[in-house]
């Protein structure tokens, strides 16, 4: 057992790691290529804090462990609103200025009832994940619509977004952490599934249960870290961007990836209870971000109930 934890805790720093330097080279690279800021910023910056919960996804699907797989997109989700948010709300308060945030936001609420729609009847189908993954690159393509069509009107977010682009990364050194980074996300992700199922099955844990749990925190620790990040540097839109932006490519790319390769019946509690608590705090975030003033803040007190949320809800799982 002590052994399963160890290849755990070294799996999640590998899977952040090599995410992050995917990431890193693929920007550097596709900016090489004279592809547009907007669109490495919108596309691999965006989906680059979700590679993890979709590699743990895929290799968990890969070991009929969908339960696994479900329990990540949905627990990341909870996870992110619930935990990340609210630390770093607590670092600092935040204020919500983004437009593209304000439009955001909804559509998040939007595609989480879209998840609970999805896994309702218990069964997470091929068809379905067909929807979710033309869902995502719709979805993409809707977030550079936008971009292109704002006559100029700068954006703090998508301006933040690409600021994380390298300007001069050499060629070969980007092709290099690309390639580094698609030998060592798989192989990593697949020890963290496998290491976590040992676990599971030592503590009598469901798969579920531990996709909600220890898969969901270890792989929303770039959200957080990019989160505080973001606040310490006074970019509050791309503090809370990341979470949005994350919690949309869950829903549409995590469970997607589970779906298309491995379609099967899921626990019933991931529905009747999970997404309920995925939806709630959604709710929470919409109630907090949003006000009919100009100054949209989310504050100490809010970010308090967030991570108490949270801690409620772990306890909740475990007894």
């Amino acid at each position: 057992m002590l052994s399963a934890i160890i290849i755990l805790i070294l799996s999640f720093a590998a899977l952040v790691w090599s995410a992050d330097k995917f990431v890193y080279g693929a920007s550097g690279f596709a900016k090489n290529l004279g592809i547009s800021p907007m669109i490495i910023g919108l596309t691999i910056v965006a989906m680059g804090s979700s590679a993890p919960e979709i590699m743990v996804s895929a290799n968990a699907a890969l070991a009929g462990a969908t339960d696994t797989s479900v329990g990540n997109a949905i627990g990341s989700n909870i996870t992110n609103i619930l935990l990340v948010l609210g630390i770093t709300t607590l670092v600092r308060p935040l204020i919500v200025s983004s437009s593209t945030l304000y439009r955001e936001m909804p559509i998040l609420l939007g595609f989480t009832f879209l998840a609970w729609w999805i896994l309702h009847d218990d069964y997470l189908s091929f068809n379905e994940g067909i929807f979710l993954t033309v869902s995502f690159f719709a979805f993409i393509g809707f977030l550079i619509y936008l971009a292109k069509s704002s006559n100029g009107e700068p954006d703090a977010l998508l301006a933040e977004s690409q600021d994380e682009i390298p300007s001069d990364l050499p060629t070969p050194v980007a092709l290099g952490w690309i390639i580094f980074g698609l030998i060592l996300l798989p192989l990593s992700s697949h020890f963290l599934v496998e290491s976590a199922v040992t676990i599971a099955t030592y503590f009598g844990i469901s798969e579920l249960v531990i996709g909600l749990t220890i898969i969901a925190l270890g792989t929303s620790l770039p959200e957080l870290a990019a989160s505080v990040s973001g606040v310490l540097k006074g970019e509050d839109d791309l503090a809370i961007g990341n979470v949005i932006g994350s919690n949309i490519f869950n829903i549409l790319a995590v469970l997607g990836v589970g779906a298309l390769i491995n379609p099967s019946a899921i626990d019933p509690q991931a529905a009747t209870r999970d997404t309920m608590v995925m939806i709630g705090a959604t709710l929470a975030l919409l109630f907090m971000a949003m006000s009919f003033t100009k100054t949209r803040r989310i504050n100490r007190f809010e970010g308090g109930l967030l991570v108490a949320g949270f801690v409620a809800y772990q306890i909740i799982l475990f007894i």
